[in-house]
This record gives C-alpha cells, structure tokens and sequence, in this order.
C-alpha cells in the first residue's frame, strides 16, 4: 500500500482509474474514500495532469469530463493537498479573484438564509418582500460574470500557452452553466401577487439553490487546483499583462485596496507614458492628464452606459453624490439599481434607442440635499445611439442663492 501511496506515476494511474470509476457510474462518495484508503490527499497539480492526459490519450472527451464535472468535484473535495503551492501576494491577480470568491461567498450564505426566511414564512403575504430580497442577492451574484470573463480573456490563454487546455475549456463549460442558472434565478424571481409557499419550495429547490450553489462549487474548484496550478506556471511579466487588461473587463463586486507591483517589472500605463500626447477633438484637443482633471474637476457626477449598456466610465470628483467603486465597471447597468426601478431603468434605455427620447430628468431630496438627475442620449455623427450619459449635481446651494454675484465682486475664500 506505501508504494501506491509514495509513487507518482502509481498516483496518476490511480486517479485516472477513479475519475473513470466515476464516468461508469461508481458513487462520489465511494470513490472518495477509495481516494482516502489508497492516496490519503491528491496533489492539485495531479488533478490537471490527469484531465489533460485523458482528453489528450482521447478516453476522455471534453464534454464528457464537463458532464460529469461535479461529480469530479464532490470526490476530490477535502482531499486536495496544496503543499508546496506558492505564496500570494497581496494585490496580486489570484488575490485579487480569491478576494472576489469571498465576495460571491458571503452572498451564497446570505441567499440561504433567505431560502431558510421563506420556509419558515407562514404568511403567504409575506412572500413576495422575501422574494424581492434575494432577487436583490441575485442581482449582486450576476457580477460573477466579470470574474468569469476575466479568467476565460486572461488567464485561460497564459494557460493554452503552456500546453494546458482541457481543464480551461471545462471551466469555461462550467461558467456558461452557471450564467443560465443565474439567468434562470433572476427569470423566476419576477415575483407575482398570490405566490404559495408550495410553489416557493420548488422554486427554491429547483431553481435558486442549483444557481446559486453552482457558483460556490466554483470557487472552490479554482482556489484548490486552478489558481496553486496558474502560480506555478505564469511568470510575474504574464501577471502583469494580466493586471494591465483587467481595466477592460471590472472586477467583481469588490474594489481591490492594494496594487501589486512586483520587483522588475514595469507596469505599461498608458495613462502615463501617453500623458503628454493630445487627444484631438474637433475644437481642441486634450492631454490625457488635462482630460482627466476636466472630468474630474466639473461640479457633477458623470457615469457613462455604453451602446451594450454595460457601465464604462465614472469620473472621480472628490466628493460624489452617489458612491462609485470600480466594480462597477463592465456591469450590466440594469444590475446597479434595486429591482423596484429596474423597469424605469429599461424603460429610459428602450426609448433612448429608438429614438423616442433623448433625456430624462429626476430631483430627489436626500439627506437634506437636493439633487437632480439628468440622463442623456449620447448619438453619433449620424444620428446613432452610442450610450448613455448619467449627470448629477448637488444643486442645494444654488436653489438658495438670492440677488446676484458678478465676477467685479470676486472675493478669495480668505477674505
């Protein structure tokens, strides 16, 4: 029995004979503890190995390995051993999507307390608030996608590279499942008068549960074999691409509070190396810096939807009236507002791109302040919907002024 155990290539034999014991239909459970007796913990650099070996020897196909994913999972979980994976810095990407899974975690246990609220509900009048809630939670669990894309535009090419491409591509099968699932949630959550509570445990059994459970076996699928395995193989140089695209996509319900630099390698900012460089406009043109600082500088919040309404931009004025981080970006702006307003949301986009509207304008007293709140249609050249710009301005202060002030009686604020 030590042989089994002390011997690599017996260990690979072994695991590609009790993943295959799995296709022909042995119990999770009983192979898990085969894996126990003959193994005690697999190595997480092994797991890959094995799948890209029967994709590679064609025993196994992709779909076939994706199919039975799950199960995979369900044997192997407790039993991956991660000695010898490398340190993570702070900051870095693997922190940064380990800090996201965290995020999508808490989430998870916050839905099942919900789905626990609405067993426990003994008035069905209480039902649809319950429902409104977790379609809330939901909403917020949608951002996975951004973590998602992330790893399939980033990572998984770094990892094509180095002649690992089976597990990649089952991953990407895994995040197209949980993004109809997720799909499949927010569709059902489209509460109506007169629910039962019988109709709400098939909801939850059927619907949410799997939805929401798919995106917590995922972390778990990356944190123990494919984030120790990616450190191995991508160089600090790859990482650092990888940081330098992550703009193009957003992160995931969290902003990161830590950048990672790492030593001798030199990030390519292009906010910094072209700051000097003019962006022409057709009456003038702008540095880089300039631009920023205009944005920056106007007395309004602007956000900017683009043509996918997915939210491209914010500028960053040192006092906003609505709290921005960059996990926003790259979201789907339906996604950023309670589900009470999201039919206003898509009303207003509906007729800005079809021409029937071209504003919509909104004042809101809040916290003793008033605000307005324009959105704009922002057309091209010919006429063509490019997005939507969202201003915002603090207009308290104005609405009080009396008389007037010419520029003659300009006084310093010292005076």
């Amino acid at each position: 029995m030590s042989e089994l155990i002390n011997n690599p290539s017996r260990k690979k034999e072994l695991l590609k004979h009790m993943i295959l014991q799995l296709h022909e239909g042995d119990a999770p459970d009983e192979v898990r503890g085969r894996l126990i007796n003959l193994m005690s913990k697999v190595p997480y650099g092994l797991v890959v190995e094995v799948e890209q070996e029967l994709i590679e020897e064609g025993v196994l196909d992709e779909q076939a390995i994706l199919k039975f994913c799950d199960l995979h999972t369900e044997a192997l979980e407790g039993q991956i051993d991660q000695t010898g994976a490398k340190e993570i810095p702070a900051g870095h990407p693997v922190d940064v999507f380990i800090q996201e899974n965290e995020a999508l975690l808490k989430i998870v246990t916050e839905l099942e307390d919900k789905y626990n609220e609405l067993r426990k509900t003994a008035s069905n009048d209480e039902i649809p608030a319950i429902l409104l809630s977790i379609r809330s939670l939901f909403n917020q669990l949608m951002d996975v996608d951004k973590h998602y894309l992330r790893l399939e535009n980033l990572l998984f090419p770094f990892l094509e590279k180095y002649g690992i491409t089976g597990p990649p591509t089952v991953m990407w099968g895994k995040h197209d499942e949980a993004r109809e699932l997720l799909k499949g949630a927010i569709e059902a959550l489209n509460v109506r008068e007169g629910i039962t509570s019988e109709e709400v445990e098939v909801v939850i059994d059927m619907v949410l549960k799997p939805a929401s459970n798919n995106v917590a076996d995922m972390t778990m699928k990356e944190e123990e074999i494919l984030f120790p395995m990616s450190m191995d193989k991508l160089t600090d140089h790859e990482w650092m691409e990888i940081v330098e695209q992550t703009s193009e996509f957003g992160f995931c319900l969290i902003d990161p509070e830590v950048e990672w630099k790492p030593v001798g390698v030199f990030s390519i900012d292009i906010t910094k190396t072209e700051k000097d460089e003019s962006i022409k406009l057709p009456s003038g043109n702008f540095t880089i810096e300039e631009l920023t600082a205009v944005l920056n500088t106007l007395p309004v919040d602007i956000t900017f939807v683009d043509k996918n309404d997915k939210v491209k931009y914010f500028s960053q004025a040192k006092e906003r009236i609505f709290p921005r981080t960059r996990a926003i970006l790259n979201r789907n702006v339906r996604m950023c507002h309670p589900p009470s307003s999201v039919h206003i949301v898509e009303e207003i986009l509906q007729d800005f791109k079809s021409g029937k509207e071209d504003q919509a304008s909104f004042w809101i007293q809040m916290g003793g302040q008033f605000i307005h709140i324009d959105y704009f249609a922002m057309k091209g050249s010919n006429g063509e919907y490019l997005g939507t710009l969202e201003v915002s301005q603090n207009l308290t202060e104005k609405r009080a002024l009396k008389g007037e002030q010419r520029i003659l009686s300009y006084k310093k604020n010292d005076d």
